[in-house]
């Protein structure tokens, strides 16, 4: 096959859009990809086609990613698209390849010191060097601080200025962790070791201070490709910078919406101001989605389109291009355990009905979350794996707890209630019922012993429960007992957070509670807007059948809580429904709002207009004009007869609902938003009539003659 040959092919199933950013000419592009869009498909055909054109060598392209993973999809895509030679790597592989390659040079001769694989350690040496005693949990979080920093390009001199301007909430005073900084980067420089951001420093230097490495390094690579770049952080754009040397042919795929990381130092502002700082750049929007049906691709644009902040400049509309699939379903649940045990009901369904449970996904704000999931799971017999985290009895945390509270269990008072006897035993742990802790990790572990008391509370509702301690530590043990069972498939447990860049058929969003999403510690406007982009990213991990659901309180007659902020107003209509097989004299599902969809292309309805049309505002209207003017004279003649205005009786927009949609039987009638019960009583009758044929004489002297 010939090199123009082979270009076409290339070309061959492209969109009008994909095909755009794979024909751009050389210099910068910027691809906007809206999540399922197939931004992988856009950007290695780009790398395929140029290469195939002749217009570069494929030994000159440096592609970075942001995981392991996406860096080998994009060479197996190449080698099936017929280009050898690309590297695509990760940051952190390009920079190690480099840096080990040219340390000879650099180090005068030696060899690249060793490389640190988790800061922890030492950090925890350098916390007690400044007489702080670390425990794992702070000692996580103040190696996160660092990375932060380091991955920001602040010193430990700089870091109490910028840690107040970055808004951080930091795990100690941040004059205490610049100290633990500092004493961090004297620790490894007597040891002689690096860690991954030294890595990526040491190869911004070999390039920006040693002309033949930058020689060679930009004879080798001439064309880049970046993707996920609205997860860059400043060290790692510096490093592009260095790699470019002042060069443009560089193409960046990513998504403002899908910014989620910037805890970690990551920030959209690169890819938002790409157009500015690259004057002449292509911009090419891919928004047709392939991934979702049309219902989840309308509920995931709903939940964007509220959006505010920077980010929300590039926000893309996206549009659905799989068949329509069943609406989005909204529940609604007395308590936590209520929730997970509907969850866990519907997971066997849908594994009962033939999906497999790998292409099924349940997933949640915060790891702590996992534990009711895991219980429901294992109860129900559906097998789950755990993505990112530990099992909840598997973390370090919960096994010491478990310790201490068979410990206590010695000591315990049989007149002291439980949930008071297990914060009591957890004291041995260092943990308290006040606020948790300000650092990530130190939080997270807090949360899971708070799980601890919450699992007591509803234990000792539990009328049937072995009373006391003694019950509830063997009630824990069998829970662990049963989660330990390995499994080689299952539903997988994620966080919002682990499950970026994955997708499944069936996704749960559970929990969608003020407090939980948006966490309480989102403060700030960016951060609250940072939880919504959260809530998008889960919606956009579905492929065909999406779940949301909250409790209105965590445990059984807990604290009444709201919904997140997030949900859009959705139709509340249709009845409630028994949960997760329950008791019978127990209804543990309140009223099941539903999503409308557009009878045209199957878009989920928002607004209460599009909603009673049942169409999305932009399809086309395919009005029964005739049967419309007969429903106004109608309404015309009623209003009159009875002294009100015409939209008492039926606004316009129901009657063009009812000239669009013709409904033949009470049950379409009231299937129209606006059309209750008494309006039926009143109406539907005559209403059902005209839209059969009959003549507003004819309906009018009927009602005459009836009276």
């Amino acid at each position: 096959m010939g090199v123009h040959s082979g270009a076409e092919r290339v070309l061959a199933g492209l969109d009008p859009e994909q095909r755009s950013a794979v024909t751009a000419p050389a210099g910068p592009v910027c691809i906007l990809a809206g999540a399922g869009t197939g931004k992988t498909r856009a950007v290695t055909s780009r790398i395929a086609y140029r290469a195939l054109t002749g217009d570069i060598a494929g030994r000159h392209v440096l592609a970075v990613t942001f995981t392991a993973r996406a860096a080998a999809e994009m060479r197996s895509r190449l080698t099936v698209l017929g280009v050898q030679g690309v590297q695509a790597r990760t940051f952190h592989a390009a920079a190690l390849r480099q840096v080990r390659y040219f340390a000879p040079r650099l180090l005068a001769g030696r060899a690249m010191p060793e490389l640190l694989d988790s800061k922890v350690r030492v950090v925890t040496l350098a916390a007690a060097k400044v007489g702080l005693r670390a425990d794992r949990a702070a000692a996580r979080d103040l190696a996160a601080e660092i990375e932060w920093a380091k991955s920001s390009l602040v010193e430990p001199g700089e870091y109490v200025v910028a840690a107040a301007k970055a808004l951080r909430e930091t795990p100690y005073e941040p004059a205490r962790v610049a100290d633990v900084f500092d004493a961090y980067e004297r620790l490894k420089r007597g040891n002689g070791v690096i860690d991954f951001e030294d890595m990526l420093r040491a190869a911004v230097w070999g390039i920006e201070e040693h002309p033949d490495v930058a020689e060679q390094v930009r004879n080798q690579y001439r064309h880049f490709v970046v993707d996920e770049y609205q997860d860059v952080n400043p060290l790692q754009q510096r490093l592009l910078e260095a790699w470019l040397g002042g060069r443009d042919d560089l193409t960046v795929v990513g998504d403002a919406s899908q910014t989620i990381y910037s805890f970690t130092g990551a920030t959209s502002s690169y890819l938002v101001d790409f157009p500015r700082l690259h004057r002449g750049a292509t911009v090419v929007r891919l928004v047709r989605d392939y991934r979702s049906t049309p219902q989840v691709v309308g509920l995931a644009n709903a939940v964007i389109s509220q959006a505010r902040g920077t980010e929300a400049r590039l926000r893309l509309e996206l549009h659905g291009q799989r068949r329509p699939g069943p609406e989005p379903e909204l529940r609604i649940f007395t308590d936590e355990p209520a929730e997970a045990n509907a969850v866990a009901a519907r997971c066997r369904a849908l594994v009962a009905g033939g999906t497999p449970a790998r292409e099924i996904a349940v997933l949640f704000r915060t790891n702590a979350q996992s534990e009711a999931y895991e219980k429901a799971l294992s109860e129900a017999g559906v097998p789950y794996v755990l993505q990112g985290a530990e099992r909840f009895f598997e973390r370090p945390e919960v096994r010491q707890a478990m310790i201490a509270l068979r410990a206590a269990t010695r000591s315990a008072s049989v007149d002291t209630p439980l949930p008071a006897a297990v914060v009591e035993g957890l004291s041995a742990v260092g943990w308290a019922p006040d606020a948790p802790p300000p650092g990530g990790a130190a939080r997270e572990r807090w949360e899971a012993l708070a799980a601890l008391v919450q699992l007591a509370e509803e234990y000792a509702a539990d009328a049937e429960a072995e009373p006391g301690l003694t019950g509830f530590t063997e009630e824990l043990a069998r829970r662990a007992a049963q989660q330990h069972v390995p499994t080689v498939e299952g539903v997988t447990l994620a966080s919002l957070h682990s499950a970026k860049g994955l997708e499944w058929d069936a996704v749960f969003l559970v929990g969608l509670a003020e407090g939980t999403l948006p966490t309480t510690y989102a403060k700030t406007m960016e951060q609250v807007e940072e939880e919504r982009r959260l809530l998008y990213v889960g919606i956009t991990r579905a492929r065909e059948w999406l779940w949301l659901s909250y409790a209105t309180a965590r445990s059984p007659g807990g604290r009444a809580r709201r919904p997140s902020r997030f949900l859009p107003q959705l139709d509340r209509s249709g009845g409630g429904e028994r949960a997760g097989g329950g008791g019978p004299a127990r209804r543990a599902e309140r009223r099941r709002p539903q999503v409308v969809s557009c009878r045209i292309c199957g878009a989920t309805l928002l607004a209460g207009a599009d909603r009673k049309l049942g169409r999305c505002p932009t399809c086309p209207s395919d009005i029964d004009e005739e049967l419309y003017e007969r429903l106004r004279d109608w309404r015309q003649r009623v209003a009159g007869a009875q002294k009100v205005p015409a939209y008492v009786v039926f606004t316009d927009a129901t009657l063009t609902a009812l000239a669009e949609r013709k409904p033949g039987r009470t049950e379409e009638l009231v299937a129209i938003a606006g059309i209750g019960p008494r309006k039926v009583g009143l109406y539907g009758d005559t209403v059902l009539a005209l839209v059969a044929g009959a003549t507003v004489d004819e309906v009018c002297s009927q009602k005459t003659s009836e009276n």
